[in-house]
């Protein structure tokens, strides 16, 4: 008898002839989740098991954060005899009180009692051992599942995971990371869907100072949680955002901003080997986020760009942020460059053709190039 975690996994199973590599992949992930708190893990019949741990919350909150990992459950493993089955059932049930039921699950066929026989044979014994409890198979306040597999695995607590799909399994993407609430979220609603990224962030000294650097660290560190590391680029925007404020017109230097990182951010990721950029942006929440506006900074791309939050509304947003750990950094009071020169009265319409005319004031090729030569990328780990 030993303790094992059980965890489960979700959309992997629809993954029909290409599941093998997708369990190969979410298994090396936990492996790496665990290493630190000396987990052993390994792969048997629909199930991941994860056992000679040293601290069991921390395992938990580890495993429960790795993309593709549905749910987990502290389990003890035993061998597939009923009696030394339903020994250890009375001992798991032994300080609950109120309602439960037993749910049996025999994958191994060759074990003498189906499922409803041994769910009743178990519900038996641990009711004669604790007159606490009574039988509601409806809705139970407690819920024992005894699974026949290689070994027995008994459980009583079902702790849910990130789900999604595992890291490393939908290609790379580069998110641009502000300091704000939103683009932590969309880096985050994008990793859950099995996308490794890069985070490109701009700054602009002295107008931005080490205080809102070290905030956007913080966030891709808790980003990295998730992936278990991140490269960050740190691109100086400074002479851009100077030249847009004193060459373009007040009203649509927001937007041409926007134009500006689209562009630096598209040479960075394809270095990186990605195949999109990734926003936060929601339409219609601010100036720059209009159906127009987006169609402009699209535009000057030809790369996919992935907006998860589109829909979202800030309240929306901010639980996602809460939830994950993001809110409070994204917070606190650091200017980021996006707040650098905001036009009072800036254009929520703006017309695609008229962009081109604009921006010839500039040495668009030139202000993009110097910025990619002075980004400076910083490898966080989680």
């Amino acid at each position: 008898m030993r303790d094992v975690l059980l965890v489960r996994y979700g959309e992997v199973f629809l993954k029909g002839a290409n599941r093998p590599h997708f369990l190969k992949v979410l298994t090396d992930n936990i492996k790496r989740a665990v290493k630190p708190l000396g987990g052993r893990v390994w792969l048997s019949d629909s199930r991941v098991y994860v056992s000679d741990f040293t601290d069991l919350a921390a395992t938990v909150d580890r495993v429960s954060k790795v993309f593709g990992v549905y749910s987990v459950s502290p389990a003890v493993e035993t061998e597939k005899d009923i009696d030394v089955i339903a020994a250890e059932a009375v001992n798991l049930m032994k300080g609950y009180s109120g309602t439960f039921k037993v749910q049996g699950k025999r994958s191994d066929k060759k074990f003498p009692m189906n499922s409803m026989e041994i769910a009743a044979e178990i519900g038996h014994q641990v009711l004669e051992a604790n007159p606490a409890l009574k039988v509601d198979v409806h809705k139970p306040q407690h819920k024992l599942m005894v699974e026949i597999r290689d070994n027995a695995y008994l459980c009583v607590e079902e702790i849910m995971a990130v789900g999604g799909m595992p890291m490393g399994t939908g290609g790379k993407a580069a998110l641009l990371l502000s300091g704000g609430i939103d683009s932590p979220v969309a880096g985050y609603q994008l990793m859950k869907r099995g996308v490794r990224m890069c985070a490109i962030h701009f700054q602009s000294p002295p107008y931005t100072g080490e205080l809102a650097k070290d905030k956007v660290l913080q966030l891709a560190k808790k980003l990295a949680f998730y992936s278990g590391g991140m490269r960050v680029y740190l691109v100086p925007f400074t002479k851009c955002q100077l030249e847009i404020h004193e060459k373009c017109p007040d009203e649509l230097g927001t937007l041409i901003t926007r134009r500006f990182m689209m562009r630096i951010a598209q040479r960075i990721a394809k270095d990186f080997g990605a195949l999109a950029l990734i926003t936060g942006e929601s339409l219609g929440q601010v100036a720059s986020q209009t159906m127009e506006a987006l169609c402009c900074t699209d535009a000057v791309v030809d790369m996919p760009v992935f907006r998860p939050l589109i829909g979202l509304d800030k309240t929306e947003i901010m639980e996602i942020a809460n939830r994950i750990d993001t809110y409070e950094t994204s917070i606190l009071p650091y200017e980021d460059c996006c707040t650098v020169f905001t036009p009072r009265h800036p254009v929520t319409k703006p017309k695609l053709d008229t962009m081109p005319k604009v921006e010839s004031r500039l040495d668009v090729d030139a202000l993009v190039e110097e910025a990619v030569q002075g980004t400076e990328m910083v490898i966080v780990e989680p």
